[in-house]
């Protein structure tokens, strides 16, 4: 399998940066520190029920790693079966058709959960990981997961929720790809980014980070065609874009084109 520059996907080991990575990216001030510490599991709302005792022991299993932008967390070829915790920064997780065309499945912001982990039912042998921004990810071992998850109720409980969201967003997802034009899946898109995007400051509303190449991959069009639409959401000012950064101006507009199917 390559890449668009030709490249062995497979021989890709944990930890390299890949090309369709840039090496460089313009450093966010609105972004927390990746190095700053913290607990892994107090900002998943997964062990929101953990009392601080049981926090504190879980926070000692889980060691936080620092991931930078361009680093793969995992590959098809080198499939890693535990449960990753992001703390901070972002992680895009995506496959490669047979062509070499990258289709980007998800972009993760801080409190995701997300790896191989059959026990609870997600599978992610297809796909890659690869963190767009430095990030700090925590890891669970299968041995964890199982002893200290599935084994009490309360986070049982929120894990069926959690991956009941994650089938609804999926299908979603493969009814916008197959059945709405670009205009409708880009704002259906950035909709539910901006959703999940961390608050700004002074009630500013918040910033989708994507550059047009990162929202093509999650689009599942070319860079070209994204960044036509997106100029055409601009000149409408349903949209205002700066560098790497989207801002939504008019999501009632952008709520309504979303809709549409043809």
């Amino acid at each position: 399998m390559t890449d668009d520059c030709g490249n062995n996907l497979a021989a890709v080991p944990t930890g390299d940066r890949r090309p369709w990575s840039p090496q460089e990216r313009e450093a966010d001030p609105l972004m927390p520190g990746p190095t700053d510490p913290f607990s892994c599991l107090t900002e998943v709302d997964l062990f929101a029920d953990l009392s601080a005792a049981e926090m504190a022991a879980m926070d000692r299993m889980a060691p936080p790693r620092l991931y930078r932008a361009g680093e793969m967390v995992f590959t098809q070829s080198q499939p890693v079966t535990a449960l990753f915790i992001l703390k901070s920064g972002r992680v895009r997780v995506f496959r490669v058709a047979e062509g070499g065309k990258a289709l980007t499945m998800a972009i993760l912001e801080p409190g995701a959960v997300f790896g191989e982990m059959l026990l609870v039912g997600q599978r992610m042998y297809d796909n890659y990981a690869e963190a767009i921004e430095d990030s700090m990810i925590c890891r669970l071992s299968t041995a964890e997961v199982e002893r200290f998850l599935l084994a009490d109720p309360r986070i049982a409980i929120r894990i069926a929720r959690l991956l009941g969201e994650q089938v609804a967003r999926l299908e979603e997802r493969l009814t916008d790809l197959a059945l709405r034009p670009l205009a409708a899946r880009a704002a259906s898109t950035l909709l539910n980014l901006a959703e999940n995007a961390p608050p700004q400051r002074f009630g500013h509303a918040p910033a989708v980070r994507l550059t047009h190449e990162q929202l093509a991959g999650l689009l599942g069009a070319s860079r070209e065609a994204t960044s036509k639409t997106m100029a055409e959401l601009a000149a409408g000012r349903l949209i205002r874009q700066g560098r790497g950064r989207i801002i939504i101006e008019d999501a009632g507009a952008l709520r309504t084109m979303a809709r549409r199917t043809s």
